[in-house]
C-alpha cells in the first residue's frame, strides 16, 4: 500500500511546524554562545532593543519565565536562558522578537556579550583518565556487569584459559542528525490556551515539557505535529525554539514564530555521543566463545544528561558466552549535548562488537558467518528469558545465498583498478512498546477513523495505523482515515525505540474488537433492526436470519452519527516470560581504488527477521535508510571540533553525508515468523536495526579488500595508505 502523506509531502502541501502563519505573528531569533565554558559577565542589549521592528530581548539579565521539566522517562529538560552559565560553543543564550525575521536576526548581531571564560575540556581521548561511572544505563540497569561460569574466579581467568584472544580498541565520531527541517516553533497564546506547532516526535511529551516549563496546567497546552522533517531522536525533546517561542508568545500576547539556522541546529540541539570501546573476545580453536569483555567510554555534555549504552546494547545481549564482563563510563565535555540518535548504543556499539567478531575469525582462520552461527545465544547471556522468535540463521544463510558470499577471496579480488571486499555483521535492536491509546470511530456515512497522538516522522507509522484498522475492522483501507500528529487525540507515546506500530497496532486490535462487540450488541437491542436475534460482523457489515446491514445503515437506523472506542495497550507479563528482540545480518561489497584508496560501496543486502511486516514498502524504505546511515557513518559522518570547543563542520558543506552517487542499489529482504508472544499484531520494530552492524561490516569488507584494518570510523583515504 502506497504512503498516505506522500502527495502532500511531494507537492509541497504538507504543513511542517514553521510553515503555520497567523495574523500579528512576530519572530524569534535564538543567539548562542561564542565561547566553549565560562560565565556571561555582561550582555549589552540597548543597540538590539533599539533596532527597528524589535519587540523583545531576553536574556539571563532579562529572563522569559521558564522552568527545567522533569520528566520520569527522559529526566530533566534543560532551558534556556535560565541562568549565565556557559557549557558549549553555540549554546542557546539570548532571544531576540521582533515584527520580521531579518529584523531580529540583524538585531541579534547587535548584542554585545562578555564572558569570563574558562578553560573548555573538548577532547574525549584526553578526558578518558578521569571518565566516570554514569547516572544510570539505559533499562535502569548497573553501570559494569559481570557474569562467570561456575568455577572462574574473574574474567582475567577466564581469557587465561582462552587458546585464542583478541584484544583491542575501537573508537566512534560523535555525529548528528541533521534533519532536513530545522528545530522550530510557531506559538499562540489565545484565551489562556498555548498551542505550539512544532515537529516533534510525541506531541503529548511537547505538552507535558511546555506545561511544566511554563507552569500551565497540561489542559491549556496544545501541541501540533502532523508532519515532522526528520527526527530518530533528535526531536523526542522540546526544543529551544520551542520554549522561547511559546513563553515569548505569552508575554507579547501575540503568535511567535521561531527557527534554527542550519549552523545553529549542530549545536542547540543534541546528537550522538562519540565513543572509545576496547573488545576483548577469548575463544577455543572450533570458535566458541568463552569470554567476551567490552569496556566503553562516551562523552556526555557537563550535565551528565545522556549516556551512549554501546557496550550494554550490544554484549550485554548479542552472543552465547559464559563468562561476560561490560562496562561503561562517560566523560563530560564542553561540547553540545548528546541524546538519543538511531539505534542509540547499538549503533556504535555494534561498530566494536562486530569488528572484534571479524578479527577473531581471521584470527581462527574460519568464515565470519560460521563464527557467528557458532555463537548464536538463545537468550541473553545470564537471563532465563528465552528469545520469543530468533531467526537469525536463516538470515545469515539467505543473504550468503544471495550475495555470492561463496565467491569471496580475503585480499585476491581485483577487478581493474579497484581490489574488492566483502564484509559482514549481525544486527540486533530490542524490540519494545510504549504505552498508546487509540481512538477507533465508525461513522454513519460508511467510513472509519483511526486516531492517536503519536507522531510519523516520515517512518511510515500513518499508513500503517491506516492498514491495522482497516484488518481489524474488516474495511477496505480507502474507507479509513488516519490521524496522528495532535495532543488532544488519545496518548499515543513516543515515536522512537522502534515501537510505534507494535504499540499503536496493539492498542488498534483491542478498539477495534470492542468496537464490533459493541456494534453487534447494538444490533441485537430492543428496537434495533436484529432485536434479539444472534449478530455476527464481517466485511463492514452486521448479519443476523440471513439479512445483512452495513455498519452504517444501522448506525443511521439507530439514529446515530458514529460509535467510538478507545483502545490501550501497554507492555504487560510477556515480558516475565521471554527476551524480545529484532535481528538481521548485513551484507556489503566495497572497492577500494589501488592508487587513490577511495572507497566505494558497490553492493548492500540485508536480510531481517522482524516479525510480521505490516507494510513491505515502509518497511523497506526504513530499512534502506537505517543501511545508508550506516554507510554515512563507516565513511563520512563525523562532528570536527576545535581544542576551543567550536564545531567546525557545522553546516551541509563541512558535515559530510552521503549523497545518490555514495550508495549503490541498496536490497533489503524479510525472513517473516509473526511474533505474537510479543504483541497481537506480531510485527517488531524495523526503524533502526537498520543501522546497526552496517558500519562493522564496511570496516569488515574494507579489510577483506585491503589487509588494513581500520579501528574507527569514519574510515579517511589516510587510514588506508599504505
Amino acid at each position: 500500500m502506497p504512503r498516505l502523506d506522500a502527495p502532500l509531502k511531494v507537492t509541497g502541501a504538507a504543513k511542517y511546524g514553521v510553515d503555520h502563519n497567523f495574523p500579528g505573528m512576530a519572530y524569534g531569533y535564538v543567539v548562542v554562545s561564542t565561547v566553549a565554558n565560562g560565565e556571561i559577565e555582561g550582555m549589552d542589549v540597548e543597540a538590539a532593543k533599539a533596532a527597528p521592528g524589535v519587540l523583545g530581548v531576553y536574556s539571563p539579565f532579562d529572563p522569559l519565565v521558564l522552568t527545567a521539566p522533569t520528566l520520569a522517562a527522559f529526566g530533566e529538560t534543560w532551558v534556556p536562558l535560565q541562568n549565565k552559565e556557559v557549557d558549549y560553543h553555540g549554546q542557546p543564550i539570548a532571544f531576540v522578537v521582533a515584527e520580521t525575521f531579518e529584523q531580529a536576526r540583524d538585531a541579534a548581531a547587535l548584542i554585545d556579550v562578555t564572558y569570563r571564560e574558562r578553560p573548555a575540556v573538548t577532547s574525549l581521548q584526553e578526558g578518558l583518565a578521569t571518565a566516570e561511572d554514569p547516572p544510570a544505563v539505559r533499562g535502569g540497569g548497573p553501570t559494569s556487569l559481570d557474569v562467570l561460569a561456575d568455577g572462574v574466579a574473574s574474567i582475567e581467568d577466564a581469557f587465561a584459559a582462552s587458546p585464542v584472544v583478541v584484544d583491542n580498541t575501537y573508537s566512534t565520531a560523535g555525529q548528528h542528525h541533521a534533519p532536513m527541517e530545522p528545530h522550530s516553533a510557531v506559538a499562540v497564546w489565545e484565551s489562556g490556551e498555548l498551542t505550539v506547532y512544532s515537529g516533534s516526535q510525541g506531541s503529548h511529551l511537547q505538552v507535558a515539557e511546555l506545561a511544566d516549563a511554563l507552569r500551565l496546567d497540561r489542559s491549556a497546552v496544545h501541541s501540533v505535529n502532523p508532519f515532522v522533517g526528520g527526527a530518530f531522536g533528535g526531536k523526542g525533546r522540546t526544543s529551544a525554539p520551542a520554549f522561547l517561542a511559546a513563553a515569548a508568545a505569552m508575554v507579547l500576547e501575540r503568535p511567535v514564530k521561531a527557527s534554527l539556522t542550519r549552523e545553529q541546529v549542530f549545536t542547540a540541539t543534541a546528537g550522538r555521543a562519540a565513543t572509545v570501546q576496547r573488545v576483548s573476545l577469548g575463544a577455543h580453536r572450533n570458535g566458541m566463545l568463552v569470554a567476551l569483555r567490552h569496556d566503553s567510554w562516551c562523552a556526555t555534555d557537563v550535565d551528565r544528561s545522556f549516556v551512549e549504552p554501546t557496550s550494554h546494547g550490544t554484549s550485554r545481549e548479542w552472543y552465547a558466552t559464559e563468562n561476560l564482563s561490560i562496562s561503561q563510563k562517560i566523560v563530560p565535555l564542553n561540547l553540545p549535548r548528546t541524546t538519543f540518535m538511531r539505534a542509540p548504543g547499538e549503533a556504535p556499539g555494534s561498530f566494536a562488537l562486530e569488528s572484534a567478531m571479524d578479527e577473531l575469525a581471521v584470527a581462527l582462520d574460519m568464515d565470519p558467518i560460521e563464527l557467528r552461527r557458532r555463537n548464536s545465544s538463545v537468550a541473553p547471556p545470564g537471563v532465563d528469558l528465552q528469545w520469543s522468535s530468533k531467526h537469525l540463521d536463516e538470515c545469515f544463510e539467505i543473504g550468503a545465498r544471495r550475495f555470492g558470499w561463496n565467491r569471496r577471496r580475503p585480499g585476491e579480488r581485483v577487478e581493474g583498478d579497484w581490489v574488492v571486499g566483502m564484509g559482514t555483521a549481525t544486527a540486533m535492536f530490542p524490540a519494545i512498546r510504549f504505552p498508546a491509546t487509540v481512538r477507533v470511530t465508525l461513522h454513519a456515512d460508511e467510513t472509519a477513523e483511526v486516531a492517536t497522538s503519536g507522531a510519523d516522522p516520515g517512518t511510515g507509522l500513518l499508513t500503517v495505523l491506516n492498514q491495522i484498522a482497516a484488518e481489524s475492522l474488516d474495511l477496505a483501507p480507502e474507507r479509513v482515515t488516519a490521524k496522528l500528529g495532535d495532543s488532544n487525540l488519545p496518548p499515543g507515546g513516543l515515536s522512537g525505540g522502534s515501537t510505534a506500530t507494535a504499540s499503536t497496532g496493539t492498542a488498534i486490535m483491542i478498539a477495534a474488537t470492542q468496537l464490533i462487540d459493541e456494534l453487534v450488541a447494538l444490533a441485537s437491542e430492543p428496537g434495533a433492526p436484529f432485536a434479539g436475534k444472534e449478530v455476527t460482523y464481517a466485511d463492514g457489515k452486521v448479519f443476523a436470519d440471513g439479512q445483512e446491514l452495513t455498519f452504517g445503515a444501522l448506525l443511521r437506523e439507530l439514529g446515530r452519527e458514529s460509535l467510538v472506542v478507545s483502545g490501550s495497550s501497554a507492555p504487560g507479563e510477556e515480558m516475565t516470560k521471554h527476551s524480545f528482540s529484532s535481528f538481521g545480518a548485513q551484507f556489503c561489497e566495497v572497492r577500494v581504488h589501488r592508487l587513490t584508496r577511495e572507497v566505494r560501496v558497490s553492493r548492500m543486502l540485508g536480510v531481517f527477521d522482524a516479525g510480521r511486516i505490516i507494510n513491505e514498502q515502509t518497511a523497506r524504505s526504513q530499512l534502506m535508510g537505517g543501511m545508508i546511515w550506516g554507510v554515512s557513518a563507516a565513511l563520512h559522518e563525523a562532528m570536527e571540533f576545535e581544542a576551543d570547543g567550536r564545531l567546525a563542520n557545522g553546516d551541509f558543506a563541512g558535515y559530510l553525508i552521503p549523497v545518490n552517487a555514495d550508495i549503490p542499489e541498496v536490497d533489503v529482504e524479510f525472513v517473516q515468523y509473526p511474533d505474537t508472544l510479543h504483541n497481537a499484531v506480531g510485527a517488531r520494530g524495523v526503524g533502526e536495526i537498520g543501522v546497526v552492524g552496517m558500519a562493522a561490516a564496511i570496516a569488515n569488507a574494507v579489510y577483506d579488500a585491503t589487509g588494513i584494518r581500520v579501528r574507527h570510523i569514519p574510515i579517511r583515504i589516510e587510514d588506508l595508505l599504505d
